[in-house]
């Protein structure tokens, strides 16, 4: 949750995550599985009145959209939304090895020692905190998010596939 709280930035409003005691808040809001021991992914905007703004259930593979989430705060908080400094998106990077990831996935962590073992040259996107990265991620995949997702010159490989990527890189390695 720490991971996603940072990539929501420029936002200060107390967080939730029912991690620990396991399963309270999530019975309550009516989103745990409890024949799978676990909760959907899901998102209880509640303003200061305790009235819930806003709720987003989806699989529990899937991460929420922060922009359509900060859209939602600005109109519960318009002062805050004031205060905020919005500058425009950068584009994405294009050329060369660009790998689309998350600082918790495992084979992200694998493809980073891979591109360090080989000497291979490469730009990462963390997709929670480069906007419009996510969006870009969940098209290439059919609106699924896999990470890591390559895009090596203009060719797409979603997750980390080895043997694609020496296929991809041969005259590189």
């Amino acid at each position: 949750m720490k991971a996603w709280a940072d990539s929501l930035t420029g936002i200060h409003y107390p967080l939730l995550s029912d991690f620990w005691p396991h399963g309270k808040v999530t019975e309550l809001y009516g989103v745990m599985r409890p024949q799978e021991g676990r909760s959907e992914r899901a998102i209880f905007v509640i303003d200061k009145k305790g009235i819930i703004r806003y709720i987003d259930i989806h699989d529990i593979d899937l991460q929420p959209d922060n922009e359509e989430l900060r859209d939602v705060l600005r109109k519960i908080d318009p002062a805050a939304a004031a205060r905020e400094v919005r500058r425009p998106p950068s584009p994405l990077p294009y050329g060369g090895i660009v790998m689309y990831c998350t600082k918790w996935c495992a084979d992200c962590n694998v493809a980073r020692q891979w591109f360090q073992d080989h000497k291979l040259p490469f730009t990462e996107v963390d997709i929670y905190s480069v906007e419009g990265a996510l969006k870009q991620v969940m098209a290439w995949n059919n609106g699924v998010l896999i990470t890591p997702t390559f895009n090596i010159d203009g060719t797409i490989v979603s997750d980390y596939d080895e043997a694609k990527l020496k296929e991809i890189l041969e005259d590189r390695l």
